[in-house]
């Protein structure tokens, strides 16, 4: 499978202190010093240990178990200074002149970016630093030939801390970026990848091609693919063919439609050529074989649910 790993690593490093305009937000150059879910605080209050306490955040991104105030405090996405100075206020009320010190402990577990789809290594990266698209697509091998064309980001405000960081959700914001715009360096096209961010590079549909021909299995599908084409793709047809009775199998509005289709007039010019949809099936049926009847069944790789939870993951540091 050929890889464009090659063409991204050549621009990385060119274009890598670019700061991406869709991407670009007030408190941008400070989310990674925010408090994020999964890190653990802690706190000290000068001169007063048992005032001291250390831990995470409850979902809801309060301080767990959090007690030496009356209310609860809101971390999740708030710095270490906000937090102190609103901890000092509500000790003012029973010690004279607190002073707090906030810091976060341990970042290590914060919610990892995914980077999946049509890439040499579908990767989970967790990010120490501000990194750009393209330096993950290159730690990640590459894209490949599979890619459609589009590589798509969804970034959710409360896990990255860029954006809204009030404690009303999660909103969640989708991007689309051209591959093409990514290799030719357009500076929107390359932004700043934050934890918990899924960016899916975008697969080509497949269409299948079984019985005589070259090479079976599958093939991308391609705007204006048609059964003619796609044939050739495939190494066109064995010896053995019998090109006059080609069935192409397609499902459409929950059942499954099989087309006839005479190859030896299509290349005459006496019949049109099919124009094949995603996921459609071509059989070429064998000399001395009756033709299939029913399609057969593939299965297609992918990368979700829980199995985003077992990809590698790479540190970013």
């Amino acid at each position: 499978m050929m890889l464009l790993a090659v063409a991204v690593l050549a621009f990385a490093s060119t274009i890598l202190a670019q700061q991406p305009i869709a991407f670009r937000n007030a408190d941008t150059d400070s989310y990674l010093n925010r408090i994020h879910a999964g890190d653990i605080v802690d706190i000290r209050v000068v001169g007063n240990l048992d005032y001291d306490w250390r831990g995470g955040l409850t979902p809801e991104g309060f301080l767990d178990g959090f007690e030496k105030v009356p209310k609860q405090i809101y971390a999740r996405c708030r710095t270490e200074d906000e937090i102190a100075k609103e901890i000092s206020q509500e000790l003012a009320a029973i010690l004279r002149n607190p002073q707090t010190e906030v810091r976060i402990l341990d970042r290590s577990n914060r919610t990892p970016a995914i980077l999946s789809g049509a890439i040499a290594s579908p990767t989970r990266f967790q990010l120490k630093r501000p990194a750009h698209l393209n330096e993950l697509v290159a730690a990640a091998g590459g894209i490949t030939d599979r890619a459609s064309g589009d590589i798509m980001i969804s970034r959710s405000e409360g896990l990255s801390c860029i954006g809204s960081s009030s404690s009303a959700g999660r909103p969640v914001t989708n991007y689309t970026i051209r591959i093409a715009d990514l290799i030719a360096g357009r500076e929107d096209a390359n932004p700043i990848i934050v934890s918990g961010d899924l960016v899916v590079i975008s697969e080509a549909s497949p269409v299948f091609l079984v019985g005589a021909v070259g090479t079976q299995g599958r093939i991308d599908h391609r705007p204006e693919l048609t059964v003619s084409r796609a044939v050739d793709s495939a190494g066109g047809l064995t010896k053995n063919a019998v090109p006059n009775k080609v069935s192409i199998f397609r499902r459409e509005n929950g059942s499954t439609l099989m087309l006839s289709v005479d190859l030896t007039r299509i290349r005459s010019n006496q019949s049109e050529d099919i124009v094949l949809r995603p996921y459609d099936i071509v059989d070429v049926p064998f000399k001395g074989k009756p033709p299939r009847k029913l399609p057969p069944v593939f299965e297609t790789e992918s990368v979700y649910g829980d199995g985003r939870a077992k990809l590698p993951l790479k540190l970013i540091d």
